[in-house]
């Protein structure tokens, strides 16, 4: 699977670039791990980048795409957005199932900001960064920390993110069939269909018997994966030793009796949501394992040694204080 970076080209870069053996925060990223394909993103001068741009393909097996943007400012986060949006939308539909990073260190701070609000809120995005001190680093960022960024550039936004930010539920059908005359459950319908169109993991807390699932259905429905797969897996009914065949499927000869190949609900699910209800009831060491498929949608089937990457969008309900 080929994996693709995104980058600014920075000061830092070019003067990097000048030097015997090329240096920067982009060329100790592309040092540090493979890429299939880099788009680099640079607001200068084609003239002043072109040798920059010459020396990294000399340097690096890797298929650069040059994007010049043009900017009002390189800190002007409207047009920053618009650019970086426009890139990353031409690399989901070029590679729909190849893994993106953005490289977080070269560019202004407005780039880097708007950077992590659009890789956190419109695309399944991970994020490197580089330093002297540290070297090349996968940055784990909590949504919180793309939300923090929200007042800052709500111009750059588009009409959808915009109204997201203020709050406003998109007008929708899908929650029509959860009737209620409690304002509460009225508010947490509105909450409901705005979690819909963002791209962020939901977790419905309620008792058995209040609708969670018809809750998780309606956020499907309303978002942009309502075309896609839904699967809803109820996890309190998994035998313990079919726990990861169940989530992660097998393969042929994995276990006695496995005759032949068999998906789990994450592959099944690619491209649309998976819901897990009652997912409190899974063993400790369960939910340990589903760490790392929450976390970046990879896993590795039972009995097999091929990592595979997923895009599932997790729901899940509990009537247990996960806390």
């Amino acid at each position: 699977m080929a994996d693709v970076l995104v980058s600014w080209i920075g000061t830092a870069d070019i003067r990097g670039g000048s030097d015997e053996v090329i240096d920067g925060p982009l060329a100790s990223v592309l040092r540090h791990q493979d890429f299939s394909y880099a788009y680099l993103l640079h607001n200068q001068p084609l003239d002043e980048v072109r040798n920059y741009l010459h020396r990294l393909k000399e340097s690096f097996r890797t298929e650069f795409v040059s994007v010049q943007a043009e900017l009002q400012s390189p800190i002007h986060f409207a047009d920053i957005y618009k650019v970086l949006d426009a890139t990353l939308s031409d690399i989901v539909e070029k590679h729909p199932r190849s893994p993106i990073y953005i490289q977080l260190t070269s560019g202004t701070p407005a780039m880097t900001s708007v950077s992590i609000l659009t890789g956190k809120t419109k695309y399944r995005v991970r994020f490197l960064q580089s330093s002297l001190q540290q070297g090349v680093q996968v940055v784990e960022l909590p949504f919180d920390i793309a939300a923090d960024f929200l007042p800052s550039v709500a111009d750059a936004l588009d009409d959808r993110l915009t109204s997201l930010i203020a709050c406003e539920a998109p007008s929708t059908a899908a929650f029509d069939h959860i009737i209620t005359q409690d304002p509460q459950m009225e508010r947490l319908k509105e909450r409901a269909a705005i979690l819909a169109m963002r791209e962020v993991p939901v977790l419905i807390h309620g008792e058995t018997g209040t609708g969670k699932e018809l809750f998780a259905r309606a956020i499907h429905n309303t978002s942009p994966r309502s075309k896609q797969p839904f699967l809803s897996l109820n996890c309190g009914a998994i035998p313990s030793e079919l726990i990861d065949s169940t989530l992660f499927g097998h393969s042929k000869g994995a276990f006695t009796g496995a005759t032949t190949s068999k998906p789990g609900v994450f592959d099944q699910a690619d491209g649309g949501t998976l819901f897990l209800d009652e997912f409190g009831e899974l063993p400790l060491e369960a939910q340990v394992r589903l760490l790392r498929v929450l976390q970046d949608g990879s896993f590795t089937p039972v009995g097999s040694t091929e990592e595979r990457i997923v895009d599932v969008r997790i729901i899940v309900a509990t009537n247990r204080n996960l806390g």
